[in-house]
């Protein structure tokens, strides 16, 4: 079974943030080890310029797993730009400084060039101009994910109907749901064509709310995703890692990205009771689904 994680910026010492497609490719063979086949580099805000090198990193790391296969390592699909335009107000651990305003001319200068490898954008879709952009997105062959979001459920609509498809990481670093008002994650769970990812290690969803999604939702269009960082399972001496025992978090308390693989999110998931075929369809059929719409 292809296994693939369409979220991850890291894992074992190595992250996004580089330069070297030599870490890039350390990356990709870490997640191999815990059985992911192919995976997309999730690229954290930042100047357009910087964003711009690590995505070349990510593209020349590429074209060495091309030229010598991917060997014991997952294959790399592309990016996963996570932001620039993204709300402040719901930053998450995300550095919200390097958040731009959806204009076009901001939109052309961060992927030009880089057509080929941007597989997925996510966008808060209530900012400013944003609708215009998740369609141009659309238009170019790119999937639009809606995400770091305080959107009403209106707004979230009107995104999918400009072209989003998908929800990122649903219920963490957006507007949650009230009666009064569902937002943007209410959306998500009651719209039966929108994708959503979820982190299901035991610190992003409450085991409850895992079930809620997993009960209301199309089983055909949820993804699990890792949401690994950098010290996601840090490398150990020798060379081994370790599973960490509690969340990965800043200083303030913040979640700062997944604890596991998602590998081990789906056998933890299917260890509580939950439907294997749906959880197994949901890391490798739906993300695969997901990246062909």
């Amino acid at each position: 079974m292809k296994v693939i994680d369409v979220h991850t910026h890291g894992i074992g010492g190595y992250d996004t943030r580089t330069t070297a497609p030599e870490d890039v490719l350390k990356v990709a063979e870490i997640h191999g080890s815990y059985g992911v086949s192919e995976l997309l580099l999730a690229v954290y805000p930042g100047p357009v310029e910087k964003m711009r090198l690590h995505m070349d990193a990510i593209r020349r790391a590429m074209e060495a797993q091309r030229r010598t296969g991917a060997g014991p390592g997952a294959s790399i699909l592309g990016v996963h730009l996570e932001g620039p335009f993204l709300n402040p107000l719901c930053a998450g651990a995300l550095d919200s400084w390097a958040f731009l305003k959806p204009r076009d001319y901001d939109y052309r200068a961060l992927t030009e060039g880089f057509e080929d490898i941007v597989k997925i954008i996510t966008i808060s879709p209530e900012l400013d101009g944003a609708l215009p952009l998740i369609r141009a997105f659309r238009e170019a062959g790119i999937a639009v994910s809606m995400g770091h979001s305080n959107a009403t459920f209106s707004e979230a609509e009107a995104g999918f109907r400009h072209g989003a498809r998908g929800i990122t990481h649903l219920f963490n670093a957006m507007a949650g749901y009230h009666h009064r008002e569902p937002g943007i994650a209410g959306f998500g769970l009651l719209n039966p064509d929108i994708y959503v990812e979820l982190v299901a290690d035991p610190f992003h969803l409450h085991h409850r709310t895992l079930e809620l999604v997993f009960r209301v939702k199309d089983p055909t269009r949820i993804m699990i995703i890792s949401d690994s960082v950098k010290e996601t399972h840090c490398a150990a001496p020798g060379g081994a890692v370790s599973v960490p025992e509690g969340a990965l978090t800043d200083a303030a308390g913040i979640l700062k990205g997944g604890a596991v693989t998602v590998w081990e999110a789906a056998v933890r998931l299917i260890d509580e009771g939950f439907d294997p075929d749906t959880v197994l369809g949901s890391l490798s059929a739906n993300p695969g689904r997901f990246l062909a719409t």
